[in-house]
């Protein structure tokens, strides 16, 4: 990243031309949706290097009124089906709707001279290059839980809210500097939770719930109805990679891994701790009513890390000897190992804890 010295130099862009910002607006598809209150002027805005480039927009760290923000912009030049325009424009009004701690924060937009959405820095990157970058090792199991947490806390947060994020992936969760704190990003794919039918295959294969996938033989841009529990199976997912650090269906293409997860394949659950897997497997059910609420996933998360700090007592002569027996019946895993539940319950977590402390 550059520092401010650098940014400082670079020139800002071009001062409003052409429409007004009430006609950038109308031809944006905001009339009657942007708070004037959110329109941020592009001469106060100083762009500096790239972060990212993806086929319809470009992330670049800025200054805007002296802090540092992420730009990202629409070139005016790029080609961009009008689905993408709308994916941008629902991306500004959820983003503008959304007070999260562990949701990015969004600051502004730009109409013109093109589209420009403006949020805050995070200088850590994407949790994707964070896990890349300790590879083969994987992250301490603490540090994973607490991350899912964090995710989950802010997922309840959207389903509350009626939003539905449709693209949860470790590309689109974000990092602090110091890699401590977790946020989620990328808004484009999000909606309002509804009773109607929605576009299927929204998001990203690898992570996208079964039932979203076009099995039917659909047209492209077809609809059929799912709701918010696909955000837990890509939750699910993402947790997979969290304590196990690797791509869930690597060398597979996206028909293959469309085809695997419609037949009910999942990653494998081997390298899970024990006191996990149970509760992992709940999370990417193949029927939708089987998942957990998001709240019922923080309630487990919480539960979890507390008994993972939770201080060992210390033992006297009988209680000792007594403890003895109790690790050589848990060396078969019998007592960490429950069934696969079929429909995860708030129960289940109550009954798990009364013995997490000798699965670690």
């Amino acid at each position: 990243m550059a520092d401010q010295e650098g940014l400082s130099e670079l020139p800002p862009p071009p001062a409003f031309h052409g429409p007004t910002a009430a006609a950038a607006a109308d031809a944006w598809g905001f009339v009657g949706n942007i708070d004037k209150k959110l329109l941020v002027d592009a001469r106060k805005l100083v762009i500096g290097p790239m972060i990212s480039e993806g086929h319809h927009s470009v992330v670049y760290e800025g200054r805007y009124k002296s802090t540092p923000v992420a730009v990202k912009v629409m070139p005016s030049d790029m080609p961009s089906p009008e689905s993408q325009q709308g994916k941008l424009n629902r991306e500004v009004l959820m983003l503008s709707r959304v007070k999260h701690d562990n949701v990015v924060k969004f600051i502004g937009v730009v109409l013109e001279p093109t589209l420009m959405i403006i949020t805050e820095l995070m200088r850590g990157g994407t949790l994707q290059k964070y896990l890349w970058s300790v590879r083969p090792n994987r992250l301490d199991l603490k540090v994973s839980i607490r991350f899912a947490l964090k995710i989950s806390q802010a997922m309840e947060y959207l389903h509350q809210n009626r939003i539905i994020h449709r693209d949860l992936k470790p590309s689109n969760l974000l990092l602090t500097e110091d890699h401590k704190k977790i946020k989620i990003a990328d808004f484009g794919s999000a909606r309002e939770v509804s009773d109607d039918e929605m576009t299927v295959e929204v998001g990203t294969y690898r992570w996208m719930a079964p039932e979203m996938f076009n099995v039917d033989g659909l047209r492209p841009g077809a609809k059929k109805h799912y709701d918010h529990r696909v955000d837990v199976y890509s939750f699910a997912m993402v947790l997979w990679e969290l304590l196990t650090n690797r791509t869930p269906f690597k060398g597979r293409d996206n028909i293959l891994v469309a085809y695997a997860a419609a037949m009910n394949r999942r990653p494998s659950v081997d390298d899970i701790p024990a006191g996990i897997a149970p509760f992992l497997k709940s999370c990417w059910a193949e029927n939708p009513e089987d998942r957990p609420e998001f709240q019922q996933i923080t309630k487990f998360l919480e539960d979890f890390l507390r008994a993972m700090t939770k201080p060992s007592p210390r033992l006297s002569g009988a209680e000792h000897s007594s403890s003895n027996v109790e690790k050589d019946e848990e060396s078969t895993g019998a007592e960490c190992s429950p069934e696969q539940p079929k429909k995860f319950h708030r129960s289940f977590s109550v009954r798990l804890f009364h013995r997490l402390g000798r699965c670690f």
